[in-house]
C-alpha cells in the first residue's frame, strides 16, 4: 500500500504519600509555643501562562479567583477540544494533544480508522480514533517548546489502548522524538505493543528532554511502521501527553 499523507491532571500520581516518614512524636509537658503572624506567600505564575491562556477556549479571565483551580484541573485551548493545558503540583506546564491535533495517515478514510467520543472529564468529551485495519501506520505530531517550563525533564508519551481482536503488533513499531533545530541526534526506539494490557489507556513513552529558553523551538514525535507490510488492527489513540517526567 502506498502512503497518501501522513485535567484535569493526568490520572498518573506524581507523588506518593510519605507523611508517615515525617511524623514527630509529641513530647510530654512540652512548653507552649508562641507563633508569629506570617505573611501570605505569593505563588509564582506558571511559565508563559498569560500567553498560553490567550488561546483558552472558552476564554478565561486572568483575574479570576478560581484561576489556580482551573489551571490544576485543565483548560482547553484552540483549536477547540484538540489541546489541553494544565499545571502540576510543582507549578510546571503540562499539555495533552488529542488525536485530532495529530497527523494520522488514512485517518479520514472510514475503511482504515474510525473516530469516536471519549470522556476526558465528567463534563468534557474529546475525539479519539480507533484503528480498523492498516499496514501503513504513521502518526506524527509537533509542539512548540516555548510553552514548557524551562529546566524541567519532560517526557513525551502516546496514550493508546488495545482492544481484541488485535493483531499485527508482534512487529515492533518505531518511536521517534526530534528535538528543536535538529541539534541533537533524534531519540529512536522500537517497541512491540503485543503485550499491552487490553481495554485500558496506557502510556507509551517516546522520549524525554529538558526545554531551555536558549534552545526553544518545535519538537516532532512519531509512531510508525510501514516497512514490514503487516496488517494491524485493534489500536486506539487518545493523543500525546507532554509533561514532567513521572
Amino acid at each position: 500500500m502506498s502512503k497518501k499523507h501522513c485535567s484535569e491532571l493526568l490520572p498518573n500520581k506524581m507523588f506518593r504519600n510519605q507523611d508517615s516518614k515525617y511524623l514527630i512524636p509529641v513530647q510530654k509537658e512540652a512548653p507552649p509555643v508562641t507563633t508569629l503572624p506570617m505573611k501570605a506567600s505569593t505563588v509564582k505564575s506558571p511559565h508563559n501562562c498569560e500567553a498560553i491562556l490567550r488561546d483558552a477556549d472558552p476564554p478565561i479571565s486572568l483575574s479570576s479567583v478560581n484561576l489556580s483551580e482551573q489551571l490544576r484541573s485543565g483548560v482547553f485551548l484552540k483549536p477547540k477540544k484538540q489541546i489541553k493545558y494544565w499545571v502540576d503540583e510543582r507549578n510546571s506546564n503540562c499539555f495533552m494533544l488529542f488525536a485530532k491535533n495529530l497527523s494520522i495517515t488514512w485517518s479520514d478514510d472510514v475503511n482504515y480508522w474510525t473516530w469516536f467520543t471519549e470522556k476526558e472529564s465528567p463534563n468534557e468529551n474529546v475525539e479519539a480514533v480507533g484503528l480498523k485495519n492498516v499496514c501503513w501506520l504513521d502518526i506524527t505530531g509537533k509542539f512548540d517548546t516555548r510553552n514548557l517550563t524551562p529546566g524541567i525533564v519532560y517526557e513525551v508519551v502516546f496514550k493508546v489502548k488495545l482492544e481484541d481482536p488485535a493483531y499485527g503488533w508482534d512487529t515492533p513499531v518505531n518511536l521517534k522524538l526530534v528535538l528543536p533545530n535538529g541539534k541533537e541526534t533524534p531519540q529512536e526506539q522500537k517497541l512491540s505493543l503485543r503485550e499491552l494490557p487490553r481495554y485500558k489507556w496506557v502510556d507509551v513513552r517516546v522520549g524525554e528532554f529538558v526545554p531551555e529558553k536558549s534552545a526553544a523551538g518545535e519538537i516532532t514525535f512519531s509512531m510508525y511502521e510501514h516497512v514490514a507490510g503487516v496488517w494491524k488492527k485493534g489500536l486506539s489513540l487518545k493523543g500525546v501527553a507532554i509533561r514532567p517526567k513521572q
